[in-house]
């Protein structure tokens, strides 16, 4: 009897031990120290809470050592016997073991990602670069610094979405969800290939419940699109294309196309159209023929031209604008119009300094094709003239009427003798 109850005593010892001991790298927590390390730090913290009988607890601690090893100096990594310490287990609500958490100051959240050392590093950094973000007054931006996703959250998601009059296509993922990793690469290279037209935005639906929620997210990732313009619940669209970057962007753009309209075909009397025009991923420049040489339904029917094609071209989001001959000189010899006469057009990327000229005919088929090109990467291109885009002229804006040739002044002869000889 005496060998059994020792055996038992043994037992009880054995299975209250905890499962990472002092020459551990992972920090042994306790209801004594755990605010003043955890909650009350500047650091970022992973925490597990385990009970030493659980299987799964003991199986993970090889990697959770390997994950503190790595991470020493960087994060810490801390653990909690929940089972001996059940006030830290209950006011943190855990109901089962392990159960992970990342903590950032008083804030935490669940950890739902795989249980590697791996894993637990990549998720450290990414808590620690929201934070540091954080601390700038930015937002991480997604995965790659120069991801061109946009990190949204339940508290910038009314300011960056709802009251935006941008088209956006938002992705609610979890950290742990295998189908959300695999778009990521594809999401953020759609991102960057709708930069200026469509908004691409993420959302970590296990963070921001409340977004979540909202909008009846139910598995992982769902993409939802809010149309540009006022933004209605009803006007909320599920995405239903492929999970590709092409697929992606192919879909965004025919949105894109059922919800932009037309872009004004403006006529350049001032630096502030111009530069409008400029900060678009394209900018078409016409220069028409002077009124004198061009009447006003001749003028209108170039511009009709050029508005039906910018209705064509729209999901684009190109600039339109025109001018009269030789009311831009520095804009015509910067892009080389008006060599071979008017009307003359060119496409100008502003940013790049790059342009193309027409070559064909000034009509709906020849710019049509010369569009088309440039929408699919062909055409040649050749540099501004000039370190920068041209001054603009200030004007007056065309008032819609036939142009007048100027009056002649009247010359008074009847003091001249035309017959005397001249000496």
């Amino acid at each position: 009897m005496f060998r059994t109850l020792y055996l038992g005593v043994l037992l009880c010892v054995a299975g209250s031990q905890a499962l990472y001991d002092s020459s551990s790298d992972v920090v042994e927590l306790t209801p004594s120290n755990f605010d003043r390390l955890v909650t009350n730090s500047d650091e970022v913290w992973i925490v597990e809470f385990y009970a030493p009988w659980c299987g799964h607890c003991k199986n993970l601690v090889p990697e959770y050592k390997k994950a503190a090893k790595a991470l020493k100096g960087i994060i810490k990594v801390g653990a909690v016997d929940a089972d001996q310490h059940k006030s830290l287990s209950s006011k943190y609500g855990v109901n089962g073991f392990p159960t992970i958490k990342v903590f950032t100051g008083s804030k935490h959240t669940p950890y739902q990602g795989q249980r590697t050392a791996d894993a637990f590093v990549d998720a450290g950094l990414k808590a620690a670069k929201e934070r540091a973000y954080d601390n700038l007054g930015k937002k991480s931006g997604g995965s790659g610094d120069k991801s061109d996703v946009i990190t949204l959250t339940d508290s910038n998601f009314k300011e960056l979405v709802l009251d935006s009059e941008d088209l956006w296509l938002v992705e609610f993922f979890a950290p742990w969800c295998g189908h959300c990793k695999n778009l990521e690469p594809h999401w953020a290279k759609a991102a960057t290939e709708l930069k200026g037209k469509v908004k691409l935005g993420a959302l970590d639906a296990t963070v921001h419940q409340a977004m979540a929620s909202r909008y009846q997210v139910q598995g992982y990732p769902t993409i939802k699109m809010f149309p540009s313009g006022k933004k209605t619940s009803d006007s909320v669209e599920e995405y239903n294309g492929g999970r590709t970057s092409s697929d992606i962007v192919t879909w965004a753009l025919e949105k894109l196309a059922e919800n932009v309209p037309a872009p004004e075909v403006l006529q350049v009397v001032s630096s502030e159209t111009m530069k409008a025009c400029a900060e678009k991923p394209l900018c078409v420049v016409s220069v028409l023929p002077h009124i004198l040489d061009c009447n006003a339904a001749c003028r209108n029917d170039y511009l009709a031209i050029l508005k039906k094609l910018g209705e064509k071209y729209k999901s684009k989001m190109w600039g339109w604008v025109w001018s009269e001959a030789g009311a831009q000189t520095a804009l015509e010899e910067a892009l080389e119009l008006g060599g071979f006469g008017y009307p003359a057009m060119a496409v100008v990327n502003a940013k790049k300094l790059k342009f193309s000229t027409l070559r064909g005919s000034f009509s709906e088929t020849g710019i049509n094709e010369f569009l088309r090109d440039l929408s699919f990467g062909r055409g040649q291109t050749a540099p501004v003239r000039g370190a920068e885009m041209p001054a603009v002229v200030s004007g007056e804006p065309w008032d819609g009427r036939d142009g007048q040739l100027p009056v002649e002044e009247d010359i008074d002869l009847s003091d001249v003798d035309l017959e005397k000889d001249e000496l």
